[in-house]
């Protein structure tokens, strides 16, 4: 399963859809503006919200939170003591964890549970400079799921770039 994202990606406030490879609108990223902490939510093309996204607000780290139904799904956090910058761990309520690496601020990463690719991220497939696709390679993974990690790696990736530009 491939989508299609539209890079203006996590414009606060903002709206975009996320295409399949056959450019049928299936996810609806929409953006809360005028809130304390980032917030985003992944609706279905009817406009059901499937997973709810946001910052959590007292950490150590920059975190973010993927809920679905009010129900905690998984926690993103820059994974640390990394020799690679670009690596970030999604822990699962379960306790599951999966990794995250690879060039985030390109669009070039992996999706990753004990070694075995879950989803692809690269703007390599497509011809439109402002999208990158998210391949899922696994028939059982949750698609929403994998789109909401990216979006959440995405966005603490960002973040991080922009503290890092003010404090130079």
């Amino acid at each position: 399963m491939r989508f299609h994202v539209r890079d203006r990606l996590l414009g606060i406030g903002e709206d975009y859809w996320i295409e399949d490879e056959h450019g049928r609108k299936v996810y609806l990223v929409d953006g809360k503006a005028m809130r304390l902490r980032d917030t985003f939510e992944l609706k279905d093309a009817h406009g059901r919200v499937l997973i709810d996204i946001h910052q959590k607000m007292f950490a150590l780290r920059d975190t973010m939170v993927i809920e679905r139904d009010g129900e905690g799904l998984a926690r993103i956090r820059r994974k640390r003591l990394s020799l690679l910058r670009n690596h970030y761990r999604v822990t699962l309520a379960d306790g599951t964890e999966l990794d995250v690496s690879g060039k985030i601020m390109d669009r070039e990463f992996v999706v990753e549970y004990d070694g075995e690719l879950l989803a692809v991220i690269s703007r390599r497939w497509l011809h439109l400079r402002e999208t990158y696709g998210v391949d899922v390679v696994r028939e059982d993974a949750d698609p929403a799921l994998l789109i909401a990690v990216a979006v959440c790696v995405i966005h603490l990736a960002e973040k991080e770039r922009e503290r890092e530009r003010e404090e130079d």
